[in-house]
């Protein structure tokens, strides 16, 4: 999309969706549009359906053009469906594969090398937390797949997309994994690296800005602070305490002293807090969780721990977000 045009404010209709589809919807959300998109909702891949399953993003199949104040129409020209795509490369050369961190939504907040990255690529395989606005810098021939994984629902198992990536390097093309935060904190970029070196394909890697330093920070929480405490620990919320599957000592991470930074944490956030209070910490603590940082419909809620897990329900906080707990949490260094 044009830097001197703005949609801001504007209901736009896209009227067909197709590979560039998604890198659209992003930058028009960033720009404040009202986006509508004339699909069903099992038509939509899996980044644009988590858009509407969330309401960013409306659905109406038979939608009437001229109800809108834009309607963009897919160039295919531009544009060609995903199956149509063929990319020469040299016969029995190998490619490569970069694993390119993109940061949070914001799609400013993606490194200058993953940019030129994106340019370079020949596939694009991304999940649904990616800057997907900063596809527009990709090449029109670009072949451009979806493996995000929506919580508690549509998913692509992580070996077939290390498969993909690696089926793809393997016929000589440039392959970008482009993944929200950074490929290697709870990204699984490592389990993609070494399904590339186990074949001889060679990895980059473009680090991109953690979630769980960026979505407090963009929220006015900084994780440290010389006054109130000297660290910070990360971990996963993805599986419970208790839960046979969890590795996490969480009574050694309520003794801590340092801030609590849970990502993936909002379904279990209440078992989470029950057990970090069983284990000695007030219930009195501060707790802040932020959902879509970095993106328009960014939210923060706070509340003291025994009571933060019941206030993200009240306040209809889901995912992607990241819980903050610790004295840090009660600060807004940007109001």
């Amino acid at each position: 999309m044009s830097p001197e045009l703005s949609f801001s404010g504007l209901s736009v209709l896209l009227a067909r969706v197709v590979p560039h589809t998604v890198a659209t919807v992003h930058a028009l959300l960033r720009d404040g549009a009202q986006v509508t998109v004339a699909a069903e909702l099992t038509d939509l891949p899996t980044s644009l359906r988590d858009l509407a399953e969330r309401g960013l993003v409306a659905l109406d199949a038979g939608a009437d053009p001229t109800a809108y104040d834009v309607v963009l129409r897919a160039d295919v020209s531009t544009a060609p469906a995903a199956a149509d795509l063929k990319v020469t490369t040299a016969s029995g050369t190998v490619g490569s594969v970069t694993l390119l961190g993109g940061g949070l939504g914001d799609p400013g907040l993606l490194t200058v090398a993953g940019i030129e990255a994106i340019r370079q690529a020949d596939v694009i395989v991304h999940d649904r937390l990616a800057p997907l606005s900063a596809l527009r810098h990709a090449r029109d021939d670009v072949r451009v797949i979806d493996v995000g994984k929506i919580p508690r629902g549509d998913f692509t198992p992580q070996e077939r997309i290390n498969d993909l990536i690696v089926e793809h390097a393997l016929a000589g093309r440039n392959v970008l994994r482009f993944k929200g935060g950074d490929n290697f904190v709870f990204g699984r970029g490592g389990e993609e690296a070494e399904a590339c070196a186990a074949r001889g394909i060679p990895v980059a890697v473009i680090p991109g800005i953690s979630s769980s330093i960026a979505a407090p920070a963009l929220a006015g929480i900084p994780v440290t602070h010389r006054t109130l405490v000297q660290g910070f620990t990360v971990v996963s919320g993805h599986v419970a305490p208790g839960d046979p599957r969890s590795t996490l000592d969480w009574g050694a991470i309520a003794r801590s002293n340092t801030t609590i930074v849970i990502l993936m944490g909002v379904a279990t956030l209440a078992v989470v807090a029950e057990t970090l209070v069983s284990e000695g910490m007030s219930a009195q603590t501060p707790a802040a969780v932020v959902a879509d940082a970095g993106l328009p419909s960014m939210h923060t809620a706070r509340a003291p721990l025994a009571q933060i897990a019941e206030t993200c329900a009240r306040e209809g906080i889901g995912a992607p977000a990241v819980v903050v707990i610790g004295e840090v949490a009660a600060l807004d260094v940007l109001r």
